[in-house]
């Protein structure tokens, strides 16, 4: 599956943004779907996943209660809403999806073998 992420852009703290994740080739039935951030110097970090049939959803203790994942009403879209953004969640923004991986590990990025590009998220005054 090839997978599309956009919706990124500039924002001022405590705004949202909704980040989209698109998938082609396949649809994401029996997938999981994560997200992850890389800030500029940094690894690349876990943000959240969605496990597509159950629509059970995981979320860094960091985004928790101010970022939700969902899924689209088509089998092939994954949304990320982000809301009272802070300057510290600035970062390039990816999708990943896989179909085996375990839920012990959603957090891990080698779980996933399926990648898209990344989506600028930058949030300043």
């Amino acid at each position: 599956v090839q997978l599309q992420a956009s919706g990124g852009g500039w924002v001022q703290p405590g705004g949202s943004l909704r980040l989209s994740c698109a998938a082609s080739g396949r649809t994401f039935r029996n997938h999981v779907v994560g997200w992850f951030r890389q800030a500029p110097g940094k690894g690349r970090e876990f943000v959240a996943a969605i496990r597509w049939n159950s629509r059970h959803t995981y979320y860094t203790y960091s985004v928790k209660g101010r970022f939700t994942t969902s899924r689209g009403n088509a089998e092939t879209s994954v949304y990320l809403q982000m809301n009272t953004l802070k300057p510290e969640d600035t970062a390039v923004y990816y999708c990943a999806a896989s179909q085996t991986i375990i839920v012990s590990a959603y957090t891990n990025e080698d779980g996933y073998n399926f990648w898209g590009q990344g989506t600028q998220v930058t949030v300043s005054s």
